[in-house]
């Protein structure tokens, strides 16, 4: 396609509508390119269904993940424009609610763990506070009495990724990029080594660019040779959803309890999650994981017992080797990836989306991703070649 100013854009093949895949190309579609994403199920009904939507660039981190604070900072900045521009391109609200975020303490070894977090994080510089139990009462009245304190962190938000899903899916076509979903066996095309499109069926959709975007079936894309398929493999998470009054919500915030998270919707939905299973991709409801919800949920929030339970089911999270995305360019000209972004894929669905269109449309890669570039495991892939022979 020739832009307006007569530069020629690059057509682009996106693999995977989820939440990255489909603002990916929302980006580009908007900018001017001709973009076709290709999904073998239904668009957005991958992690991106299966998420919570949680925007907690700060609460989440922990010892080990400091490298992805700027990166999941960054996009958490980003988050009121993007949620503001994706509504006013659609006309449907993606329900981003600032109340922010707690993770509280039931006992006081909880308040011990929990006070190591809060010293981490701010030493970090993370704006994170400390709330008593008197004053975490006070914000959520229904919560456990005997609840000791609790970590606070206001910028750490939420968002319907369900409602995100859908919203995306209108921005792209709105913008006029084409969505094939259903489609059986997307086969990426290589001509000479280099990606030039996407094959399903007998028909072949040739591109400058292929962006490989599908979450946690990532390193089984059909036509991606063996010695380039990316780390990341499915992280099996199990969640439920209990139905709230919502003129009087038992929840405002989100919360972090000792065992699970809870996360209240504006339209009375409370959803409840998430087992971490190494198990592949298990799709089966267990009784264990199940109860380990409800439990953890009940000791927090014990008004819960009486609400229904409206929904169970199963996500696979895109897991890589170090827990962080594969953003960027790899050795197979012309492929890009943006997977592996494992719980953090509605959080960085921004400055993935700007990323990642910035590297299609410029060649330039954005600083902020440089670190998380697919090539960082080349190492571990030239030490295994070695201990095999």
């Amino acid at each position: 396609m020739v832009h307006a100013r007569g530069i020629r854009l690059p057509s682009v093949a996106i693999l995977g509508a989820g939440c990255v895949g489909l603002s990916i190309a929302w980006r580009l579609a908007a900018a001017g390119c001709s973009v076709d994403v290709f999904d073998s199920g239904e668009a957005g009904r991958g992690a991106t269904h299966a998420a919570g939507g949680m925007l907690a660039a700060c609460v989440e981190s922990e010892p080990g993940e400091e490298s992805l604070l700027p990166l999941t900072r960054a996009s958490q900045a980003l988050w009121p424009a993007f949620a503001a521009a994706l509504e006013a391109a659609t006309g449907l609200s993606v329900d981003l609610r600032t109340e922010g975020t707690m993770v509280i303490a039931l006992t006081a070894d909880d308040a011990a763990k929990v006070r190591f977090l809060h010293r981490f994080q701010t030493d970090l510089g993370l704006p994170v506070t400390w709330l008593s139990g008197a004053e975490v009462r006070r914000r959520e009245p229904c919560l456990q009495p005997g609840v000791v304190g609790a970590l606070y962190c206001a910028e750490d938000h939420q968002v319907d990724n369900r409602k995100l899903a859908v919203a995306l899916l209108r921005a792209v076509r709105a913008a006029g990029g084409r969505v094939h979903e259903r489609c059986p066996t997307p086969t990426l095309v290589l001509d000479d080594g280099r990606a030039t499109g996407v094959q399903v069926g007998d028909v072949r959709v040739s591109a400058d660019r292929v962006v490989l975007a599908a979450g946690a079936w990532s390193g089984m894309v059909a036509g991606l040779p063996p010695s380039a398929r990316p780390p990341v493999r499915p992280i099996k998470g199990q969640m439920l959803c209990l139905r709230m009054d919502p003129a009087a919500p038992l929840l405002r915030h989100v919360v972090w309890t000792p065992g699970t998270y809870l996360i209240p919707r504006l339209d009375g939905r409370l959803l409840v999650g998430a087992t971490t299973e190494e198990r592949g991709f298990d799709s089966q409801l267990t009784a264990g994981g199940q109860l380990a919800l409800l439990d953890g949920a009940w000791r927090a929030l014990p008004g819960v017992a009486e609400l229904p339970i409206e929904e169970s089911w199963v996500g696979f999270r895109p897991g890589s080797r170090d827990d962080a995305p594969l953003l960027g360019e790899t050795a197979i000209p012309g492929l890009i990836l943006a997977t592996g972004h494992h719980r953090n894929g509605i959080l960085l669905t921004p400055v993935t989306a700007d990323s990642v269109a910035r590297l299609v449309l410029t060649g330039e890669t954005d600083p902020l991703i440089r670190p998380f570039a697919p090539d960082r495991f080349a190492t571990d892939h030239i030490t295994a070649a070695g201990a095999a022979a």
